[in-house]
């Protein structure tokens, strides 16, 4: 019961980021983070502990952030690491504070260089999650047109992107965000020496055919065991296609439009592709992922 609990209220969360002020949506997530926090320790038995004081998810965004973030939430995975989920946002995190003990963050958008200056504890471990950038920048144009909650800059870029044709828009959001360092981000973490300490998982290996193993993968790096039989369960809790069908809202369906790898191939034409390696240059060779067709 406590497991469809905690899915259901994540769900009306997503729903309320769609509709209220971003002062109220900081103070309600901050209530339901620690409400959550609070059930688990008073409902979920720990089986077993993890070996680490914290874990670092580290990511840039559209990378699925939120969906990572639910599955360390999860009551399963604190019954499996005594770890509680910590996320930055609602508690007005700024670089470097430190973090409690005891926590997952999720999620950490800085780059390699600031992660190293982050005080971390002697044991505590760190994953990064990246994406081929074309997909990134094409997902990023549908959410902030259309979904994401109206936080930061996003109302600004929205109404930039409604103003904008499809093209135009696509070619100013990769402009703003090489401007931003979303790419710079990238390359900082796929250059880094400490891979096999901080290991990279990829977006579509871990939304893909491959996700059971992948997680599994990334789980056991941080230190978590869970049986098969939880871990299955737990990834159907929170597929993709479950989020998409959730009934609440257009705006939860459009926020997790497909996630499809490759599909920056139906909107990039010769344009739009000249601007994007002029922004990122060897970044996607660099990354691993195959170059244009």
């Amino acid at each position: 019961m406590g497991i469809v609990v905690s899915v259901m209220i994540n769900r009306t969360v997503m729903f309320a980021k769609q509709h209220t002020p971003n002062s109220v949506r900081v103070v309600a997530r901050r209530m339901q983070v620690e409400a959550h926090n609070a059930r688990l320790r008073l409902t979920v038995p720990v089986v077993a502990r993890c070996g680490y004081d914290n874990i670092y998810h580290c990511a840039v965004r559209k990378t699925a952030s939120q969906w990572v973030k639910a599955l360390f939430a999860d009551p399963v995975v604190y019954r499996y690491s005594g770890l509680l989920p910590y996320d930055p946002r609602p508690y007005r995190w700024s670089f470097p504070q430190a973090f409690p003990s005891g926590r997952v963050v999720s999620s950490l958008f800085i780059s390699h260089k600031r992660f190293q200056a982050l005080p971390k504890p002697d044991r505590h471990r760190a994953f990064f999650v990246l994406r081929d950038p074309r997909d990134m920048v094409v997902s990023s144009y549908f959410s902030t047109r259309n979904s994401h909650a109206p936080m930061g800059d996003i109302p600004q870029v929205r109404e930039v992107l409604r103003e904008k044709p499809f093209k135009e828009g696509l070619l100013y959001l990769i402009d703003h965000h090489a401007q931003r360092g979303t790419f710079r981000a990238l390359r900082s973490w796929a250059t880094a020496a400490d891979v096999d300490t901080v290991p990279l998982f990829r977006y579509e290996d871990l939304t893909g055919e491959r996700q059971l193993e992948e997680v599994d993968r990334m789980m056991r790096h941080c230190g978590i065991n869970i049986p098969p039989a939880e871990l299955t369960d737990l990834l159907s809790r929170y597929s993709f296609s479950r989020m998409r069908s959730a009934p609440e809202s257009a705006a939860t369906t459009s926020h997790y439009r497909k996630g499809k790898s490759g599909d920056w191939r139906s909107h990039f034409d010769d344009d739009i592709h000249d601007a994007f390696v002029a922004a990122t240059g060897d970044l996607v060779k660099l990354l691993g992922y195959p170059a244009r067709a």
